[in-house]
């Protein structure tokens, strides 16, 4: 863990009071808490289907590819925006994880055997924030309300993705919602938006037939430089590309978003020892990494605006990532499924 400064506390206390009174304020005015629990107008119907999991040409763990029955559900259209989690906070008084000052315990359980324990200064609320030309570092004060450090804010982006929130967050927005995160076969079978094994949410190409890019994602030289070419460098609003052929928006680009299911090397090998044709049961019931053995972790999905073909390529309908439920970064975010409600004759 790359030792970080002291985090700046000059002014944070009044910063986080406008914050709340803002994020109130929005919520009163869009008629109250309980209105900005996601209207049914934010959700797409996606229909079920047989979902080719997986990928031939790409990594392991995208092996082998897999018939998987999807049963129909309703999705988010875009990401969980920094609006509408700021009402989700202002109704609860929820605290994220990167607001807590973590337990060194749990952290030295998570650690490999061996680590050096972290300096008294790093045991202290923030998150893992990532500068061009100086990649990830522990951010003392970085968390959902300014994601790159004290000294950022989501003042005049209240469209943004909210980022910086962890697997436990996510389920908390999710629940009071009424919903839950998306399980790792929907999402990618939401991703193809009708598409049958297609590496993108739009065919085969990475670009469109005109050369426009169709999602956000890093050009230019990695990581020194983003050249934006896409319209953006960094984080976009949601929506600011085209809807796939169910009307999603940004399932591919943009952020990370977390799954419901714990993260397996071998996810797919195991559905493919299923008798006759796998259901989507909603994932693995351990986790396992041969990365770091030890270490329990959940799956996200789509890609980022970090990911460069040379480097990453996340932005696949296949490509997989993997990643602690206590860990926010900068390009993580979610989006909330709700189940079809099956009405009994």
């Amino acid at each position: 863990m790359a030792r970080a400064e002291r985090p700046l506390y000059h002014g944070r206390v009044t910063k986080w009071l406008m914050l709340m009174a803002l994020s109130a304020a929005a919520c009163s005015h869009a008629g109250g808490h309980a209105a900005t629990r996601l209207a049914e107008e934010e959700f797409v119907r996606v229909p079920g289907g047989i979902l080719f999991m997986g990928a031939e040409d790409t990594f392991p763990d995208e092996l082998p590819v897999v018939p998987v029955r999807v049963r129909p559900f309703l999705m988010q259209r875009t990401e969980v925006s920094n609006r509408q989690f700021s009402c989700f906070v202002a109704a609860t008084g929820y605290i994220t994880t990167a607001e807590k000052a973590p337990d060194l315990l749990v952290l030295m359980t998570a650690l490999p055997a061996g680590s050096p324990q972290p300096d008294a200064d790093q045991l202290v609320p923030g998150a893992l924030v990532f500068r061009l030309g100086d990649g990830w570092n522990w951010t003392p004060g970085a968390n959902w309300r300014q994601p790159r450090g004290p000294d950022s804010s989501i003042e005049g982006h209240a469209e943004d993705p909210v980022v910086q929130v962890s697997w436990d967050d996510a389920m908390a927005f999710a629940r009071w919602a009424g919903g839950r995160l998306p399980t790792e076969a929907e999402f990618e079978w939401a991703a193809r938006g009708g598409l049958v094994q297609q590496r993108y949410s739009w065919g085969a190409a990475q670009n469109g037939a005109d050369g426009h890019w169709n999602c956000n994602s890093f050009q230019g030289d990695f990581p020194v430089s983003d050249s934006g070419e896409d319209g953006f460098r960094g984080l976009a609003p949601v929506a600011q590309f085209a809807a796939n052929g169910y009307g999603l928006h940004d399932l591919l680009g943009n952020i990370w978003e977390w799954c419901a299911d714990w993260y397996r090397h071998d996810a797919l090998q195991q559905l493919a020892h299923t008798p006759g044709l796998a259901e989507d049961r909603g994932g693995p019931l351990t986790s396992r990494d041969p990365d770091e053995p030890g270490v329990a972790k959940r799956v996200l999905r789509g890609g980022s605006f970090l990911c460069h073909p040379a480097v990453c390529h996340g932005f696949r309908t296949s490509a997989r990532m993997k990643s602690t439920p206590d860990t926010g970064l900068m390009h993580t975010g979610f989006r909330v499924v709700r189940d079809v409600l099956r009405l009994s004759r």
